[in-house]
């Protein structure tokens, strides 16, 4: 299990803990706002009221045992390069940032920024991305290269089990979530011996060209 901490509970960072933990990472948020905190509560597995522009209080989380820390602060380039300056000196690992423009992604570069997002453009990628495919619900990036996908079940999965589809071994992709509609429930991080209905949606992650060939299925 990924542990990852985002820090700043925008509507990006919002979504980034709900798709996160839905997909079995173990996610920490922090947030000076306590009711930005407590909007996350219930769906990460902690959450934290903290001024993460103060490197002391940064450097009691331990975030350098962290696999991924993600900022996404308001609309404070400051902020975000101040938090992105002290997570360097404590030694993260992959510092994930969301930039506003073309030169605060260049300051974030220079200061130790892993990988920088655009929300906006991302989220263009994402409406444009979910046209091209009939069964695709829903579109979410991860980096450049990777993202989750939801989607329908695919012709001719129906009634299989995972293990039979061994999609993970032909297909690259990995199915982290189950949502049946009939009955309505969840599955997080289904087992091999779950068998597809035609009404489940799934969730999956994987590269974005290995998502796009399971589309043509």
């Amino acid at each position: 299990m990924q542990h990852i901490a985002v820090i700043g509970i925008s509507s990006f960072g919002y979504y980034l803990c709900k798709y996160l933990s839905a997909a079995g990472a173990g996610v920490m948020a922090i947030d000076i706002d306590d009711a930005k905190v407590d909007s996350v509560k219930d769906i990460v597995e902690k959450a934290v009221i903290a001024d993460a522009t103060q490197r002391d209080v940064l450097a009691n989380f331990e975030l350098n045992e962290f696999d991924n820390v993600i900022v996404s602060v308001g609309e404070s380039i400051d902020t975000s390069i101040l938090i992105t300056l002290y997570l360097k000196e404590l030694k993260v690992k992959n510092i994930i940032v969301k930039a506003f423009t073309a030169d605060h992604a260049k300051i974030l570069d220079k200061i130790g920024a892993t990988q920088i997002v655009f929300p906006e453009r991302d989220t263009a990628k994402r409406v444009a991305y979910t046209m091209q495919s009939n069964n695709l619900l829903d579109y979410f990036p991860i980096g450049k290269d990777h993202g989750f996908v939801e989607v329908t079940v695919p012709t001719g999965w129906s009634g299989k089990s995972l293990v039979e589809l061994d999609v993970r071994r032909k297909y690259g992709i990995q199915v982290v979530l189950i949502k049946e509609i009939l009955p309505e429930d969840k599955v997080v991080i289904p087992t091999g011996d779950y068998i597809l209905k035609d009404s489940d949606v799934l969730v999956v992650v994987g590269k974005n060209k290995d998502l796009e060939r399971m589309e043509t299925l």
